[in-house]
């Protein structure tokens, strides 16, 4: 499999660049350390940019740097929910490894603690000032949890990070409030934040008392605390000076990283920011200016205000005359979904639109769709504009990015992270992971492992979730293993586990051994 370079592409190229782009030549980058930008966006599908076919939206800036870079035609994520995915971009190790790594509460402790080799920490040591702004879903604090009124330790600092500026956990899951660094932005002493598992009050209004005032109303579950005429997950009081309004959110953090980028970090140092967008999870509560632009909903809006996100950082960059001296990678943290708990018409309007493309499954799922997802490359002078159908996941970005930098990793770090750092690159003859497991949510025992063309699904319980995303999510039974030639049957419908018999018990053992052995990613290696 190699990458090959489509004309079409290389003109969309050069008619962004006359637009101002990338204000820089096209000539080979001259900078063997880049600076690195990871765009995560978050319930992302396959099908959701344009540039992988959706017709319903247009997303050109993502395109952009898809017509500027390498367009990922087998790029994943290695969960179908976020905190497993973020775990595992940042430590380069499979989730299911570790408990507790499922989708975090409000209240969770710190998942990743000090001491562990990150993506962040690896790249501090090559000399890199390290910044993540977005959304974080990994914990914070001691064992207790955190500590919202005084110091949010541990957190992203101490595991390699030089700032951050963070949604805590998700924005359906309480409390709506930012932490920069390591307090909560804005508390004031005589307000104290206060976040728990069960109502403190029965005067406190929640999506069930006080249905009536929601300014969107849920489908299921998300109707607890209400902030800003929405219902959440958990319960919080106090804090009020330190509130966010969800439609400020995109704008609040684009001018975060630009302030990162163009003031806040040591002037020559090479930087590495970790983007993490909320678009398009729920709640879907876009900025007014996006409210209503596209015919997919809300759900569209966030694709469109995501899009945006991305064309102020391509943007600032060339402001910065940075283009060609920088990485981005764009992905998403796990696959699409539709209602995921609110009433904002996501499947009423969805129409044609195929948000996974042209795969079974979505978030919560081990289908295809629930971990294949937009995967793009851009560095532009380095990278030759074109589509690659090589095998690239999120958790190989720590093992891959401190290669290209050339900074070593210890044996004992990033366990499952290859090194596809060629791939990436699109460098001729380069090969991706000759293999990847899959996980859905936290240890749940569902499991997919691709090798070649071959797919195998094992589902403990024998239920899948989120099978056909157009519809009300819902449990699938399912038999306990599937079988796949994704070549033949990319959106996984013909089980051949009884039949090729032979490559089934193959894949059963490698899976097996995989999640026993403890590691992927052999000894002596980046």
């Amino acid at each position: 499999m190699k990458s090959f370079v489509s004309p079409f592409a290389e003109l969309l190229c050069l008619v962004a660049a006359l637009a101002g782009f990338a204000t820089a030549p096209t000539h080979a980058a001259e900078t063997t350390t880049p600076n690195i930008i990871v765009i995560m966006g978050d319930d992302v599908g396959y099908g959701d940019v344009s540039c992988n076919g959706a017709t319903a939206i247009t997303t050109p800036n993502i395109d952009a740097l898809a017509e500027q870079g390498l367009r990922f035609t087998s790029g994943y994520c290695s969960a179908s929910t976020c905190t497993p995915t973020r775990y595992s971009f940042l430590t380069g190790n499979y989730a299911f490894r570790k408990k507790g790594t499922g989708i975090a509460a409000p209240t969770a402790p710190a998942i990743i603690q000090p001491g562990t080799a990150t993506i962040a920490s690896l790249l501090r040591d090559a000399g890199y000032n390290t910044a993540v702004i977005g959304k974080w879903h990994l914990g914070l604090g001691g064992p207790n949890g955190p500590d919202w009124n005084g110091e949010l330790n541990p957190g992203p600092l101490e595991i390699g990070f030089d700032t951050c500026f963070l949604l805590p956990t998700t924005n359906d899951r309480v409390p709506q409030v930012f932490v920069e660094d390591h307090h909560v932005k804005n508390l004031v002493p005589d307000d104290p934040l206060w976040v728990g598992k069960k109502n403190p009050s029965p005067d406190l209004p929640t999506g069930v008392s006080a249905r009536d005032t929601l300014k969107m109303d849920w489908s299921h579950g998300h109707n607890q605390t209400i902030h800003n005429g929405i219902s959440r997950i958990g319960f919080y009081t106090g804090g009020n000076a330190a509130r966010f309004r969800d439609e400020d959110l995109a704008d609040t953090w684009v001018k975060q990283s630009k302030k990162f980028i163009q003031k806040d970090r040591p002037k020559g140092q090479p930087f590495f920011l970790f983007f993490a967008a909320h678009e398009c999870h729920v709640p879907r509560i876009v900025h007014e200016r996006f409210q209503g632009t596209s015919q997919l909903g809300p759900r569209g809006d966030a694709i469109l205000e995501l899009d945006w996100c991305i064309g102020e950082l391509t943007q600032t960059l060339a402001d910065e005359g940075l283009t060609n001296d920088t990485l981005i990678v764009f992905c998403s943290d796990n696959g699409p979904v539709l209602d995921d708990g609110y009433k904002d018409q996501a499947i009423e309007k969805n129409g044609s639109h195929h948000a996974a493309g042209p795969y079974s499954g979505g978030k919560y799922s081990v289908y295809e769709g629930g971990t294949r997802t937009p995967f793009i490359t851009c560095w532009p002078g380095t990278i030759k504009p074109g589509v690659s159908d090589e095998m690239v996941c999120t958790i190989d970005l720590a093992t891959s990015l401190n290669h290209i930098v050339d900074h070593h990793i210890h044996d004992n770090d990033c366990l499952d992270s290859l090194d596809v750092s060629d791939a990436l690159l699109g460098k001729a003859g380069a090969e991706g992971r000759d293999h990847l497991i899959q996980q859905d949510n936290g240890n749940n025992g569902n499991y997919g492992i691709r090798v070649g063309n071959w797919k195998l699904q094992r589902h403990e319980r024998g239920k899948a979730r989120n099978v056909v995303v157009e519809q009300e999510l819902a449990n699938t039974t399912v038999p306990k293993y599937q079988l796949f030639d994704l070549d033949a049957d990319p959106s996984e419908k013909n089980n051949l586990y009884e039949t090729e018999t032979e490559k089934a018990n193959t894949l059963t053992k490698q899976l097996q051994e995989a999640i026993d052995n403890g590691r992927t990613r052999p000894t002596g290696h980046y």
